[in-house]
């Protein structure tokens, strides 16, 4: 289980094809020194088992299943992905639930600056309308956030400064890019 608050960005190194598969390696932040092989880590909002090696990159097999769901079919060298480990027992609960099993894809169709803050709007598919809910919880690449605004085909998210500075939120265009995960 994960939380939704992002604890380190990093930068994907590789994207290899392994089967039907994909071999995923990203740079290891300082602070995911020690990870144990078989550690349950959130990319990207998608609950990945992290491979050997106590050193180097960070290093994920993605299945058909995790590429078919997610937007890490498209990453590419030098894309920058929210990490989360997995929640310990007794660890502050600081966003909601959140399982690492994505149900879709959104894309971002519109960004309004309010200033320092911003308001995100999002495509929203009707087969999942139902389990949105104006003022619940969702998962946007990882990140725990709450839907401001729901409208008929698309929904809100508003971001503080800290949101969008501490994660790849910030940094999103418009168009298809977001995991997301209704909770």
């Amino acid at each position: 289980m994960f939380t939704g608050i992002v604890s380190a960005v990093a930068s994907v190194m590789a994207h290899a094809s392994r089967g039907r598969g994909t071999l995923l390696t990203l740079e290891r932040p300082s602070a995911y020194e020690g990870i144990s092989v078989g550690e349950s880590i959130a990319v990207s909002g998608v609950c990945l088992t992290a491979l050997p090696g106590s050193a180097g990159p960070l290093t994920f097999d993605l299945s058909p299943e995790t590429l078919d769901r997610s937007t890490l079919r498209g990453a590419r060298a030098g894309d920058r992905v929210n990490l989360e480990r997995a929640l310990l027992v007794g660890d502050r609960f600081g966003g909601h639930v959140v399982s690492g099993h994505v149900d879709a894809t959104t894309a971002l169709v519109r960004v309004t600056d309010l200033g320092e803050f911003s308001t995100y709007s999002f495509a929203l598919d009707g087969v999942f309308s139902r389990y949105v809910v104006e003022k619940g919880s969702i998962a946007l690449d990882g990140v725990s956030l709450t839907i401001a605004r729901l409208g008929a085909r698309e929904f809100d998210v508003a971001l503080v400064p800290h949101t969008l500075a501490q994660t790849t939120l910030g940094a999103l265009r418009l168009g298809p890019l977001s995991t997301w995960r209704w909770i």
